[in-house]
């Protein structure tokens, strides 16, 4: 994994996270490498390259429904994907890392979206 790596403190948040893990079932647990700042009614889309398994998640976008600290769930039903995994040791022709990217949010969370970083 050190060939991989996303800004811990970028400039515009929230950011893309890579994922650890990504569970089967309802709804979905997705793990981050480390804190994400993603809040519930934040909408993101999953990013999953085919080395890790759980290829039908791939471009999913979807809601999340509650969040901690590196993980959070996300109105997506996994039940029957391929399970989720990490090859190791990585591949030298692996060339992406699956990530989570924002792509919008619930307009009830208008108030996160004002606060100036810069």
């Amino acid at each position: 994994m050190a060939r991989f790596y996303a800004v811990s403190n970028p400039t515009f948040q929230r950011s893309m996270r890579l994922v650890d893990a990504i569970t089967n079932g309802y709804p979905a647990i997705v793990t981050t490498s480390f804190a994400h700042e993603y809040e519930v009614g934040d909408i993101v889309r999953l990013n999953v390259p085919r080395w890790y398994g759980m290829v039908q998640a791939n471009k999913l976008v979807g809601t999340i429904l509650t969040a901690g600290v590196t993980t959070f769930t996300i109105d997506i039903d996994t039940t029957y994907f391929n399970p989720f995994v990490i090859p190791a040791p990585l591949p030298w022709y692996v060339d992406s890392y699956p990530h989570v990217t924002p792509v919008g949010e619930i307009s009830a969370n208008l108030g996160g979206a004002t606060k100036n970083i810069l």
